[in-house]
């Protein structure tokens, strides 16, 4: 398992998570503008698509990058439906992440 990416993640949490938790933790959630509001609800599923996108897309040095084609071709469609079933985003990413974790741990990815 590589660790060079968990700074990386660190980073991420910091960027996304304040700027959605404060504005629930002022009282004042109902008072922001619609366009804060969209912004706050759209935050997280553009995380998940950026990280879809960075395992899918591989670039090597040689050439051209290519399309990998792997779990994470399992694990997001999983988190839609999941995500739109259940209307809860983290029941969605957790499914996702205990998908590819388990994959990996087993070495089918």
């Amino acid at each position: 398992m590589k660790l060079d990416l968990v700074g990386l993640a660190a980073a991420m949490f910091l960027a996304t998570y304040p700027s959605r938790a404060l504005p629930l933790l002022s009282g004042h959630f109902e008072q922001l503008s619609p366009r804060v509001l969209e912004y706050l609800r759209l935050v997280a599923p553009a995380v998940l698509a950026a990280l879809a996108a960075k395992s899918t897309f591989v670039t090597d040095a040689q050439g051209p990058g290519s399309l990998h084609v792997g779990i994470e071709w399992v694990a997001v469609p999983l988190c839609v439906v999941l995500v739109v079933w259940r209307r809860n985003l983290f029941v969605g990413l957790l499914a996702a992440v205990l998908l590819v974790a388990g994959a990996r741990a087993i070495g089918l990815a």
